[in-house]
């Protein structure tokens, strides 16, 4: 929206348009706020690196008790959700403009159980010197220069130097990353972790949390889950027994099964095998089939048909139209639509990968909703 040459009372219109802006990024990912009156947002940059308020309250479901000291409060979009399970609330934000915006909106939205502090996060747990029943951070990924980075080392605060300091004030830590970090690399760097959640939307996934226990030298275990608009897909399982269990193989069968987006981050393949009592298709396909069909935490199709990867056997289905999926598979999604002249979209789904006897093969499946 353009607002040249209007001139509004007590009001820039740069400032204006701002508003406007994050506003408008805001309507599907901070629904409340979106739809709450008088609320005033901070800069589009803000807004994109808020958590969303669905991946929010999944944090929120994760925490109880008494008090929560949130680190790095942002907007404060994570402290109002662990404000519904926990009494107090206190969000440290060290920009004082950002600070204010969030306390105006928590009065907006009734909200009197969050303190905000504008102060560095890290000076406050020092200064106040008492005990929580969690800490929360979410470090910056950008550098002093505004651009990202990609190591837990690198976020500010330095996690891997603070973690003492909070496992001593806290007995529970939750820190959400970046998801691309590497779990085994960050977990040589972290302590005590108790849990790594791997937290999905709508098959993309979002963000990684870490879950620190103080003294805690157990299994660390990592929870998928995928969070959807009618129903959410979990799948857990042990990460250290990952490498040593081994997965069942098997030709396709009737049913075949596709796992979303936070199980292929978690890299569980063989656990989902074992746990789902499933096998796969090969070892780097990353399918599954079945018999009888099962509850699966991704996609589930029916196998309507088998064929070898060859072009004038395929020209004898009469495809033109289809969703088209590579697993273990030389040619990418473009090359095979542009081999064999199929245009995107319809209600077949083909998808090429290679079998236990190292063929390339295609199944044209239809897809089940379950």
């Amino acid at each position: 929206m353009l607002l040249k040459g209007i001139d509004f009372e007590s009001i820039e219109t740069k400032a204006l348009i701002e508003q406007i802006e994050s506003k408008r990024r805001s309507k599907k990912k901070l629904p409340t706020w979106y739809n709450s009156e008088n609320i005033y947002y901070p800069n589009k940059l803000n807004i994109e690196q808020t958590s969303s308020e669905v991946t929010a309250n999944y944090k929120a479901s994760l925490v109880e008790g008494n008090s929560l000291i949130d680190l790095t409060g942002g907007f404060g979009i994570d402290s109002y959700s662990f404000s519904k399970n926990i009494e107090q609330i206190t969000h440290c934000e060290i920009s004082s403009n950002l600070s204010n915006i969030v306390k105006h909106n928590y009065k907006v939205l009734n909200t009197s159980n969050i303190e905000c502090i504008s102060e560095n996060g890290i000076d406050v747990l020092k200064r106040l010197d008492k005990k929580f029943d969690w800490i929360y951070i979410d470090p910056s990924r950008r550098d002093s220069t505004k651009e990202k980075v990609f190591l837990l080392s690198d976020c500010t605060p330095n996690i891997k130097i603070f973690q003492n300091l909070f496992l001593k004030y806290s007995e529970h830590v939750m820190i959400k990353t970046s998801p691309i970090l590497d779990l085994s690399a960050t977990l040589s760097d972290l302590k005590s972790v108790k849990e790594i959640h791997i937290v999905a939307v709508n098959n993309e996934v979002k963000e990684l949390l870490w879950i620190l226990e103080r003294n805690y030298e157990d299994n660390v275990i990592i929870k998928t889950v995928n969070l959807q608009k009618d129903s959410n897909q979990h799948f857990e399982f042990n990460f250290f027994k990952e490498s040593n269990s081994k997965a069942e193989y098997s030709q396709p069968l009737t049913y075949l099964y596709e796992p979303n987006s936070a199980i292929l981050k978690s890299g569980a393949f063989n656990s989902v095998s074992n746990i789902l009592n499933i096998p796969k298709l090969q070892k780097h396909s990353h399918l599954y089939t079945s018999k009888d069909l099962i509850v699966f935490p991704g996609r589930c199709f029916k196998i309507e048909n088998q064929l070898p990867f060859n072009k004038k056997v395929f020209a004898k289905e009469k495809i033109s139209k289809a969703n088209v999926t590579t697993r273990n598979f030389p040619l990418s999604v473009s090359e095979i639509r542009k081999k064999l002249k199929i245009k995107d979209g319809g209600n077949h789904y083909l998808f090429f990968t290679t079998n236990l006897n190292e063929e390339k093969i295609v199944l044209v499946c239809s897809k089940i909703n379950i």
